[in-house]
């Protein structure tokens, strides 16, 4: 399969809790909107996703802010928030 099936759930799981998505590929900002559904965005805010456990090459790194993850059932990411105040 090519590109992103909306149609395709697949459980991710983001800082310990499982989380279902559409299509096989997530981006940063998915990833960090499930972690802090609140926000939390200012100039002064930064967020780091890492991930394993992915379904492409390589299955694991630090995803930025321009990059998408390939995702299968099980793939784990975890996402911290850091106000540089």
């Amino acid at each position: 399969m090519t590109g992103n099936d909306p149609d395709k759930k697949i459980d991710i799981i983001v800082n310990g809790t499982p989380h279902p998505v559409s299509g096989d590929e997530v981006s940063f900002d998915q990833v960090v909107d499930i972690a802090y559904p609140d926000g939390g965005c200012g100039p002064l805010i930064t967020y780091t996703v890492n991930f394993y456990n992915g379904a492409g090459r390589p299955p694991e790194g630090k995803l930025t802010k321009e990059q998408k993850a390939k995702v299968k059932n099980g793939t784990v990411f975890n996402v911290t928030r850091t106000d540089r105040s």
